[in-house]
């Protein structure tokens, strides 16, 4: 018996966690692609305020940088089974205060990235991070 790919079923299950801020447009925090997790960008949003961290893009940072670890968790990874982001920022300048920051959150065998300075971020933020995950049982090779 053949069988073609349009009778395998992918799942799609989309992600939600009330221990990160909601999405500002109409996008969801994460979406779940078999086991390819796909998180959207996240702000540095403090939950209890719904504002921006204060103390400019470091702050905006390990805000955002701990809100995607709630999503992560919700949809049953972390940040070791991040395997690309994306960071946005308002500033270029801003670049080395981000990886001290980045680096607290990933401690090794870090993640592929791409950094790039943006006219403009939504409600005035100066940092963004979106990323790319793994579910299940990962298994790290170094060619190091």
């Amino acid at each position: 018996m053949k069988i073609t790919m349009a009778s395998q079923k992918v799942v799609r299950k989309i992600i939600s966690t009330s221990l990160s801020p909601k999405p500002v447009g109409p996008y969801n925090q994460a979406v779940l692609v078999d086991r390819t997790l796909y998180l959207s960008g996240v702000l540095g949003l403090n939950m209890k305020t719904q504002k921006l961290a204060e103390g400019g893009a470091v702050a905006e940072a390990r805000q955002a940088l701990t809100n995607m670890g709630h999503i992560l968790k919700e949809a049953g990874s972390d940040y070791n089974k991040v395997v690309k982001t994306t960071i946005l920022l308002q500033n270029m300048d801003d670049f080395s205060g981000i990886n001290e920051i980045y680096k607290e959150f990933f401690k090794e065998n870090y993640p592929a990235r791409s950094t790039y300075q943006v006219g403009k971020l939504p409600m005035g933020a100066q940092f963004e991070i979106e990323a790319i995950a793994i579910i299940g049982n990962v298994e790290t090779i170094s060619t190091l």
